[in-house]
């Protein structure tokens, strides 16, 4: 098996990081209809590379890119014991590198960052109909904490 290198984004991943993109909303698409049909786009790349309160990472599997995650560090609700958090997001592997534990590298990095930072609280949203995903977070210790609701009027 080739070794995986966890590593920062850096300007010259941008054109895979926006694949990538693409490949999260096409995968969000089905578990909410808010989405914009056209074109859509979900993150500021180039404020995520380099943003001191944001870690974005890639795996690289023999010079190829094969995922990214970011950690962005945050203010908590004032109500709550923690000041600060970091919401992770942006998880995306290529198809044809899953099931070798790319994300989950990923996010303990994204961990251990968040740790140097001082932050020790994680979260992340996840569709409730995107059952693989959600097993998975739970796999690497997360829980299922509160639902957010919606509907038209």
């Amino acid at each position: 098996m080739n070794p995986i290198l966890i590593r920062k984004a850096t300007p010259a991943d941008k054109p895979t990081l926006l694949q990538f993109e693409q490949g999260v909303i096409e995968a969000e698409r089905p578990c909410d209809p808010t989405l914009k049909r056209d074109d859509t786009i979900y993150y500021d790349i180039d404020e995520m590379i380099r943003a001191p309160h944001i870690e974005l990472l890639v795996a690289e599997v023999n010079g190829e890119l094969a995922g990214c995650g970011y950690a962005r560090i945050e203010t908590s609700k004032l109500y709550l014991q923690h000041r600060h958090h970091a919401y992770l997001g942006f998880m995306y592997v290529k198809p044809e590198f899953r099931g070798r534990g790319i994300n989950q590298q990923i996010m303990e990095a994204l961990k251990n960052w968040s740790k140097e930072q001082g932050v020790h609280e994680l979260r992340l949203e996840v569709y409730v109909q995107n059952e693989s995903a959600i097993k998975a977070y739970e796999k690497i210790g997360f829980i299922r904490h509160m639902y957010e609701m919606r509907r038209g009027v």
